[in-house]
């Protein structure tokens, strides 16, 4: 199991950068090799489930996530979103937190706790330093592409 936390400052209201990352779709455009389907009529909230389908082929997988909590920033007050990841392959959670930052900017804090079932602990530190990566250059597509 890693856990991991990636920050960002944008140049966004609040509302913006809760926008753009929380259209699931979008996640897919910003991951290589993924693609990403909302199993549950709109509009997204709690109990929404969608799921990221990553790899190629037969090496493709499902990470199924649902969100269990679900609170969008109002005026200056954060915003904040879970997601439990409940895959075959990719268990753990995911927080998505947008809140008012300096000079009027948007503070991103993405955490995540992330288990790949059959991998050993072993592996722990190559897992951290991927998982960083790919959610970092996620992460910032996702909030630099309107």
């Amino acid at each position: 199991m890693v856990d991991f936390l990636l920050e960002r400052t944008v140049p966004l209201p609040l509302d913006e950068a809760w926008r753009r990352l929380t259209e699931w779709p979008r996640h897919g455009e910003a991951v290589p090799l993924t693609r990403v389907t909302v199993v549950t009529p709109p509009p997204t909230g709690q109990g929404t489930v969608f799921v990221a389908r990553s790899g190629l082929g037969p090496l493709a997988f499902d990470d199924r996530m649902e969100v269990t909590v679900w609170q969008p920033p109002a005026d200056d007050a954060p915003g904040l979103c879970r997601l439990e990841k409940r895959g075959r392959v990719v268990l753990g959670w995911a927080e998505i937190e947008v809140r008012p930052g300096p000079g009027g900017r948007a503070r991103v804090l993405w955490r995540e706790e992330l288990r790949v079932r059959l991998l050993p602990g072993l592996f722990d530190g190559i897992l951290r330093q991927a998982s960083r990566y790919v959610f970092g250059r996620a992460l910032n597509r996702l909030l630099r592409r309107p």
